[in-house]
């Protein structure tokens, strides 16, 4: 316990003296430095420690994301049978992780709720890696609203990842046939395009006057087809984000539609009790 507390004074030490090149060296590069030298040791103290990841979340360079990214280096098989390893420091980083791959969307807004969602997802763990990093976060802040009982999604279950950006109810959803991407349709008028990897906002389809209801994926994922309560569909390009053609002719909510294998032609389902084929 020693060791880890001068290992967290050292860490805080380094971050506010260091020069701002030097210390985006530091942020950018010492994990996969450990990695790459075998210090594992090292490396999980680093990745528990809450100054660390408070800072790398704040630099400008860096974020959320970047920070995730680092605790990816786990997944190296060699990383994973080395001695200095077991179990439980593995899974304490995964849930750390897991942490942040759910507080991203609230992070990217507001970096100083940080210590808030962590104390929300993670204090009915019992991992002293966890307890000794969510202690840290406890007293990195003076005046603040803790929860006192897990009150957030925690980590290690079925969800990974929030996606927030629509206003509105999302009625429709289609994933492109990598598994990289997913496109959302909403009660906003809109569809959005994410990336599934790092939750990134890729595209707004604004063009629809009324909800999207509806929403398919062509094939080759280069494009999408929404149905809206406007009456119409709309075909949309993937890669830039352009509206390419608008199908008339239902006279009701399109509430359903679907991509034929080749990609040629869709066909549509209304709430003017027709199908359409296009």
């Amino acid at each position: 316990m020693r060791e880890k507390t001068k290992t967290r004074k050292k860490v805080a030490d380094k971050l506010k003296s260091k020069k701002s090149y030097l210390q985006t060296a530091y942020l950018g590069r010492f994990p996969y430095n450990l990695v790459n030298s075998g210090n594992l040791a090292k490396y999980s103290q680093l990745l528990t420690n809450f100054d660390f990841i408070e800072a790398k979340i704040n630099h400008p360079e860096f974020g959320v994301q970047s920070l995730i990214a680092d605790y990816y280096l786990l997944d190296d098989a060699e990383v994973l049978t080395h001695p200095e390893y077991n179990d439980e420091k593995v899974k304490a980083l995964k849930l750390i992780q897991g942490a942040l791959r759910l507080s991203a969307y609230i992070l990217n807004q507001d970096k100083t709720q940080l210590a808030e969602q962590f104390w929300g997802r993670m204090q009915c763990l019992k991992m002293p890696e966890i307890k000794a990093m969510l202690e840290q976060a406890k007293q990195s802040k003076t005046t603040w609203l803790r929860p006192v009982t897990n009150s957030l999604t925690p980590p290690g279950g079925g969800v990974l990842r929030t996606f927030g950006g629509h206003s509105s109810w999302v009625n429709a959803v289609a994933v492109t046939p990598d598994g990289k991407q997913a496109i959302s349709g909403s009660f906003d008028d809109t569809l959005k395009l994410w990336n599934l990897a790092t939750g990134e906002e890729l595209f707004t389809f604004g063009g629809h006057s009324s909800p999207v209801t509806a929403v398919a994926v062509t094939p080759d994922g280069k494009q999408a087809i929404s149905g809206s309560n406007d009456d119409t569909l709309k075909l949309w390009n993937l890669e830039t984000g352009a509206e390419l053609k608008t199908f008339k002719g239902h006279s009701s909510a399109v509430t359903a539609v679907a991509v034929t294998p080749d990609g040629k032609q869709a066909i549509s389902g209304s709430n003017d009790d027709t199908l359409k084929l296009w």
